[in-house]
């Protein structure tokens, strides 16, 4: 595919959108549940994923086979990977009250990689697991966090 093509961009934008949007969705709950990283974070996080493939995917199909150039989409993930964890650990807060040692931050930061998951998804054309695990994402967060409180003594 050409970048040249106007019609290809509007496909990218539209798929770096729909993560957007999916991405929008978890960090609705993290918003809800005044967590440090919530509707925004998470629709950038699931947009920038999606875009760093799909641009990787232009990028890697511009080289022409007998071009002298190592080609390994995996990369491409692992360093959304590297760096969405990055970001992740900046939710993570570790203090203590009362003499206790309190953790808080962990799901978001699971949530946003998780996120950045469904971006690569959508990115790679694969729409219905990019919905499920949005919903999942959703049923986790909020479905579980339901019952834990329902069922976890006070």
């Amino acid at each position: 595919m050409d970048l040249t093509d106007v019609t290809a961009q509007f496909q990218i934008l539209g798929r770096v959108v729909f993560a957007a949007l999916l991405g929008g969705l978890v960090g609705l709950e993290r918003e809800f549940s005044e967590r440090p990283a919530g509707l925004r974070t998470h629709m950038l996080v699931g947009a920038t994923s999606a875009f760093f493939v799909l641009l990787a995917e232009y990028m890697i199909a511009s080289f022409k086979p007998q071009e002298i150039v190592t080609v390994d989409p995996v990369r491409v993930i692992e360093a959304i990977v590297v760096g969405i964890s990055f970001l992740g650990a900046g939710t993570i807060f570790k203090y203590t009250r009362q003499g206790e040692g309190i953790v808080e931050g962990l799901t978001t930061s699971a949530s946003i990689l998780s996120v950045s998951a469904i971006g690569i998804a959508v990115a790679l054309d694969a729409f219905i697991v990019a919905v499920g695990a949005t919903l999942l994402n959703l049923f986790i967060n909020w479905g579980l966090a339901y019952v834990v409180g329902r069922v976890k003594p006070n």
